[in-house]
């Protein structure tokens, strides 16, 4: 099997409504077909590189070619995990986890996108949420960062309840004009008093290398 060789395949993060997995071939094709049917409102740009903007099929197909080449270049010192997220046994979004000289420096970035039908339920949160366990939990993570544009209120939304707090801000060029961008932070301490998810984490053992460590760093 590919989890063989390629062991994220076998990494499973679950939540009690969500489970969080590497996609295969047909997790992709799920995934095309939601960016396909829209992941925002049309009239708000939420992304700095705006993929939502091209036509559906465009969409779909630069969904599947960013996964494939986030594995394509994956290295411990540069890395992009990238998950499907499942509800009831359909792909509803993406949640990302990404770091550089993550051994050394214990920090980790997080983007995601849900399928425009599926905003509003409470799985931005819940999907953040894996993946920080994830982090903190299975990696040894010491932070976590994220951004959105100001406008993004429910972005920031999932923030807040999972205890970020503002790092600064950057000002973007975006559809022509400038738009600012609020970076938030978490540590440890704050991710341990705002940990109300369950989390289970499965299959994560064989990964470790992967990620520039191994099972006594991880454990120290």
């Amino acid at each position: 099997m590919i989890a063989e060789f390629w062991p994220l395949f076998g990494l499973r993060l679950r939540t009690p409504r969500l489970e969080l997995r590497v996609p295969d071939l047909d997790d992709l094709a799920a995934l095309g077909r939601l960016a396909a049917d829209g992941v925002h409102d049309p009239a708000v740009q939420p992304f700095l590189v705006p993929w939502t903007d091209a036509d559906p099929q465009t969409r779909a197909r630069s969904t599947i070619q960013w996964q494939w080449s986030m594995l394509g270049k994956w290295s411990p010192a540069k890395w992009t995990l990238s998950f499907v997220t499942v509800a009831d046994g359909a792909v509803i979004g993406t949640q990302a986890l990404d770091a550089e000289d993550y051994a050394e420096l214990r920090e980790v970035s997080s983007g995601s996108w849900l399928g425009h039908a599926h905003h509003g339920q409470g799985y931005g949160t819940e999907m953040r949420a894996a993946v920080l366990e994830l982090a903190f939990a299975g990696l040894g993570a010491e932070f976590a960062t994220s951004e959105a544009f100001d406008h993004n209120a429910a972005s920031y939304g999932v923030s807040r309840k999972l205890g970020y707090r503002d790092d600064g801000v950057a000002r973007h060029l975006v559809r022509g004009a400038p738009t600012l961008g609020r970076r938030v932070r978490l540590d440890r301490a704050g991710w341990a008093a705002h940990r109300t998810v369950d989390v289970t984490i499965e299959g994560l053992a064989p990964c470790l290398p992967m990620f520039g460590l191994d099972e006594a760093r991880d454990e120290a």
